[in-house]
């Protein structure tokens, strides 16, 4: 379905007094409030674009491993959690404007958030930053002066350029005073990259049939000493996980692990842009979820406004 489709739908959505459907055809009307009519529209959206997304997936055939079962290079990547193991806090970088940095000098007697990302990664990395992104935009904390952000590329042949791009839409998302000071950007060589990796249990491989990195999808918490303090997986974080967790990282002090489902960022196929079978059915797991949300919420508003009408009569 094109957008002006989609976009043409809503509208009708809206406009019409009420409707009720059965494969795929409008069958009745019936006379609902704006809000359920605007409601109809939006499972209705929600609802063609993940049949669209549906039929553009097919289970990869030409990635020589069978349908359905692990890709082997994630035999390599995964995530062994290292509390209290300090990083390795003279390794060399860049920051977004190609200036070298050394890690000591980002815990200056605060605690940050790490994450491993690579700047062109075509899935996940990105919903690791807005995750984050997401989390920290309710902290009563500021960025920049209360804690700080240190996001390293995995990819030693990007560039300051890639990072200053990727900064720019964060600190313009975040929006407070002083954000950019707070949110560092960096790429560096391999040897730098992987002392850092190594040391908070981070495993990524390359595949240089595709030119992608698998990795886990993640974000560590480090103590103001420089020791990893939490670790969060996954793409989405709790606001009040990370509020108390920088608390306790604040004072230099290891918290719980937190265990969530761990994420692997893989493109299967570049060719035909197809995603392992597993990222795919978490992404349509997190879609079905969402639809059943809004269905419920239509049921209740359609509850509320028979109500009414009995009330009123």
């Amino acid at each position: 379905m094109s957008c002006d489709q989609r976009e043409s739908l809503i509208l009708r959505a809206g406009k019409i007094k009420g409707v009720s459907f059965m494969d795929g055809k409008v069958v009745s009307v019936a006379r609902w409030n704006g809000r359920a009519r605007m409601a109809v529209g939006a499972v209705l959206l929600l609802a063609f674009s993940l049949g669209a997304q549906a039929q553009f997936y097919n289970p990869p055939q030409s990635s020589g491993e069978p349908a359905g079962q692990k890709p082997a290079i994630l035999n390599s990547v995964g995530l062994d959690q290292k509390l209290n193991t300090a990083l390795p806090l003279g390794a060399e970088f860049r920051d977004e404007r190609g200036t070298p940095v050394e890690l000591k000098q980002f815990f200056a007697g605060k605690p940050a958030i790490l994450t491993l990302v690579y700047y062109q990664c075509p899935m996940l990395c990105t919903e690791v930053l807005n995750g984050l992104a997401s989390a920290i935009a309710p902290l009563k904390y500021d960025l920049g002066r209360d804690y700080q952000i240190i996001t390293i590329s995995i990819d030693p042949s990007e560039t300051p350029a890639m990072a200053e791009a990727k900064k720019e839409k964060y600190i313009q998302r975040y929006g407070r005073p002083g954000a950019e000071e707070g949110w560092h950007f960096l790429t560096g060589t391999k040897p730098n990259i992987d002392a850092v990796a190594n040391a908070v249990g981070f495993r990524y491989a390359y595949d240089a049939n595709i030119k992608q990195y698998a990795h886990p999808s993640t974000i560590m918490l480090v103590t103001s000493g420089g020791r990893v303090a939490q670790y969060y997986t996954g793409i989405e974080y709790e606001p009040k996980d990370l509020r108390l967790g920088l608390t306790e990282a604040s004072d230099n002090k290891i918290g719980t692990v937190v265990d969530r489902a761990l994420l692997f960022c893989y493109h299967y196929d570049a060719t035909q842009g197809r995603y392992t079978p597993k990222i795919m059915m978490v992404m349509r797991a997190f879609g079905a979820l969402t639809v059943a949300g809004m269905v419920f919420m239509l049921a209740v508003l359609v509850r509320g406004e028979k109500k009414t009408r009995g009330n009123a009569a």
